[in-house]
């Protein structure tokens, strides 16, 4: 029976020990410290680990495509010198966090994770790449209009990948329905309207903002609860 004991004590403080390690071996860190730690190492392995999709529309310069959805992903992270630094980052943080959790069981010692991601890369001013000047999806003036389309608007900035955003979708389909007479209600994919996104500097997904006479009152980042989300409109 002691033996047991002492077996089951030995495990619990590998698996601690272990858990502490991978721990370790993460730095989640904001965009200016991703940047100064990217100039800091000559040819720097940075991964994106967005869609391909995503990453052919703009991405920071020198990264590879490293898709976390892809099937193929530990196999190509595996091609990677496990000695080094590696950087990883995705459109606002989720992924990528996860692709850190993975290089890390893989064995990847020093690992540095984009806090918020893409978004946050760019608000900051921190894009190597040029704008394209191409105009995607609502721009600044259809979206002025937009806001004083209606006494009292709110609009929900989500993308398709956004775990947060999936969870919330059904009951701000809901509250369309049900709040119509009192509040205008438009969702709007942050993907398919780039533009007005990069105008208005939004560095995280969801983003929920409420107007009144076109004049904004309220605004929640991140997720917001069915009842929380009620409450303020």
């Amino acid at each position: 029976m002691q033996s047991k004991f002492i077996s089951l004590l030995f495990l619990s403080f590998l698996f601690i020990s272990c858990q502490g390690q991978t721990s370790k071996a993460i730095q989640t860190v904001d965009a200016k410290s991703f940047a100064e730690k990217l100039k800091a190492n000559e040819n720097p392995q940075l991964l994106d680990v967005r869609t391909p999709e995503e990453y052919s529309a703009e991405h920071i310069a020198d990264a590879k495509n490293v898709n976390w959805n892809d099937d193929n992903f530990v196999a190509k992270a595996k091609t990677y010198d496990k000695s080094k630094p590696i950087f990883v980052y995705c459109k606002v943080g989720g992924r990528s966090s996860q692709a850190a959790d993975k290089l890390a069981e893989l064995g990847f010692k020093e690992i540095y994770n984009l806090d918020g991601g893409f978004m946050k890369w760019k608000a900051l001013g921190n894009a190597n790449s040029e704008p394209s000047g191409r105009i995607i999806g609502m721009c600044d003036q259809e979206y002025g209009e937009l806001i004083k389309s209606g006494d009292r608007v709110m609009i929900d900035f989500n993308a398709k990948w956004c775990a947060p955003c999936k969870k919330m979708n059904p009951y701000i389909l809901k509250f369309q329905t049900e709040m119509k007479e009192r509040i205008k209600i438009v969702q709007l994919d942050a993907d398919e309207n780039k533009t007005i996104v990069e105008q208005m500097k939004l560095d995280s997904l969801p983003t929920i903002i409420v107007y009144e006479k076109g004049k904004e009152v309220w605004r929640n980042v991140g997720y917001i609860s069915e009842e929380d989300l009620k409450k303020h409109l």
